[in-house]
Order: C-alpha cells, then structure tokens, then sequence
C-alpha cells in the first residue's frame, strides 16, 4: 500500500462551503487514521510570529550553560524552563536525547485555579523578546489546536466540542528545542530524538530550521515527513489514541542525526494538552456493537505523571 501523509487546507473548514468542509474533515481524518499524521496548510498561525520566536530561541540557546541551567526548574518534570542536553530520554531507550530545550505553558491570569497547579513560566531576563515572541506563538497555537480538535471529533461523529473542550485552559506545552551541531555536543549511540510517540491528544509542529523528522508506518518503515515551508505537520498522541480506542492511533516518530557533524536544528512543537482532570475515557457513542473499551479511565494528570517518570523528566 502506498504511504502517504495528506495535506489539507484549514481554510477549507473555517470559511469553505460544505462541500469543501466535509472533504476536509474525511482527508484530515482519513490521514491521521491511516498514518497517525496529517499537514495543514493556511492554518491560522502567523508565520512571522513564528520567525521571531526562532530568531529570540537562537540568541537564548547562545547564551552559556551555567546562565541556562539558572532557569531548570528540579522536581517540575520540565513542566516549564529550560531542561539540558541529553536530559530527556525516550521511554524505552536510556540514552538521551541530543538537545536541549525550554517549556513554555500557558499565561494564566492571577487568581485561575489552576495556576497553582501549573505554575508559572520562567523568562530569560538575559533575552527579554523572548517571553514575547513564545507567547504569541502559543496563543495562535492553541487556538489552531482547537479548531483541528473540533474537525477530529466531526470524523468521529462525535459532540462538536467534545475533544477541543478537553484543552480550555489545558496543560499545553510550547517546547522550544535545540538540536547542537554533533561536532560541539554528542553522546555515543545518542540521536536528536529516538523513536516515540508523543504523550499529549495532538501535537503541531511548524517547519523546523532543518529535515530531519520520520515516521514509523505500520509494516515498519520509516519516511521523511517534513512540512513544507508554511504548513503546519499535525501528530496524534497517546492521550488521544487511548481516548479513542484507539480509532486513530498514535504513530511513532523520530528524529534523526544529520550527516553534517556542522548542521544544527531547531524545531518548536506544540503539545495540545487536556486539562489535569479531565478524564481520558472513551466514549460510549464511539464503540462499535460488541466492543469494548481498551483502557480503563485515567485523569490526563495521572497518564502525564505516568509518562514523565517513563522519560527520565520525573
């Protein structure tokens, strides 16, 4: 069968006639289905924003490590600030990762009920663009997460509002990573980012600075799925597969070592989180005659703590 990641049009489902909606959502769906991933086009978030929040990453990566590590925050799992190289790991490989990178979350108001929970975001003062530029980029993110999370839940025949409802106010992470060139930074049998799948319902990632991105298919092959310039490259995570029943299965994925020792990357994925007490269970409305549930129910804060521990974070 033929591997192929489908790109499609947001316009399509924000503005387009109904015909071209419902093309939408089957593609959107269709894709995600089949290969756990899909590109979007026209998707809403301002690509200058995103260039500036590239260029604020570079100057904050340059400064030195002992300024860096001022801002890791111990025992927070790396829920925000910045986290070192080689800290993370994938769940089932103890090397880590060859990057390092900063978490920014949501900038909840004084006196939401979750902020406590959350906490706060940790900004270079060394870079006062910084905090800027990110909190531009995760608002359009989010709110391009929504719109996707309300096309899933049409291919499903689900409530409208069902999925995008789940990440109001959620535990959504920005990760703004740096990937050092091998020659100045490496650890032996290490790559960037060794095959995963992501934890959270669905994750956008905008062009990175580089190639390097690839998917597992199902007969266990893998493919270069880089986005074009301008697209968005969506992912299906754990949290949403295990809500589904796995209906739209989350797809491992990787990210390479480049053949330049002299090449470095940079990528911004977006991590659309639920909020902590919303329960990943599958709904009844979503099982077929004779079906049955997968998983038993679990808070997204219970599954997430799961996972971090898993990763070597916490």
């Amino acid at each position: 069968m033929r591997f192929h990641v489908e790109t499609v049009d947001l316009a399509d489902f924000t503005s387009g006639d109904a015909a071209a909606r419902n093309k939408f959502v089957q593609t959107l769906g269709d894709s995600l289905k089949d290969t756990g991933f899909v590109k979007v086009a026209n998707h809403g978030v301002d690509l200058g924003s995103l260039d500036r929040a590239y260029d604020a990453a570079k100057r904050v990566f340059a400064l030195p490590d002992a300024v860096k590590d001022q801002y890791h925050l111990p025992g927070t799992g790396g829920a925000r600030g910045f986290t070192a190289f080689g800290r993370e790991h994938a769940k089932d490989n103890p090397v880590g990762d060859l990057k390092e990178f900063w978490h920014v979350g949501p900038e909840l108001p004084d006196g939401h009920k979750l902020k406590p929970h959350y906490g706060n975001n940790v900004w270079p003062k060394e870079e006062p663009v910084f905090k800027t530029a990110m909190t531009t980029l995760f608002d359009g993110m989010q709110t391009c997460a929504e719109i996707l999370l309300e096309a899933i839940a049409e291919y499903l025949k689900l409530p409208r509002r069902s999925l995008a409802d789940m990440v109001v106010d959620g535990q959504s992470v920005l990760r703004v990573i740096h990937y050092p060139a091998l020659k100045d930074r490496f650890i032996e049998g290490g790559v960037r980012a060794s095959a995963h799948e992501d934890i959270n319902l669905i994750t956008l990632l905008p062009a990175a600075t580089d190639s390097g991105l690839e998917l597992l298919d199902r007969e266990g092959k893998w493919h270069k799925v880089d986005g074009l310039e301008g697209e968005i490259v969506v992912d299906a995570g754990d949290m949403l597969s295990r809500h589904l029943n796995l209906k739209i299965p989350a797809t491992t994925h990787r990210v390479v070592n480049p053949s330049s020792p002299d090449a470095v990357r940079y990528s911004m994925p977006f991590f659309c989180h639920p909020r902590p007490e919303v329960l990943l269970d599958t709904p009844d409305s979503l099982l077929d005659p004779g079906e049955t549930k997968k998983f038993p129910a679990i808070t997204a804060h219970d599954f997430l703590e799961q996972r971090l521990r898993e990763i070597g974070l916490k």
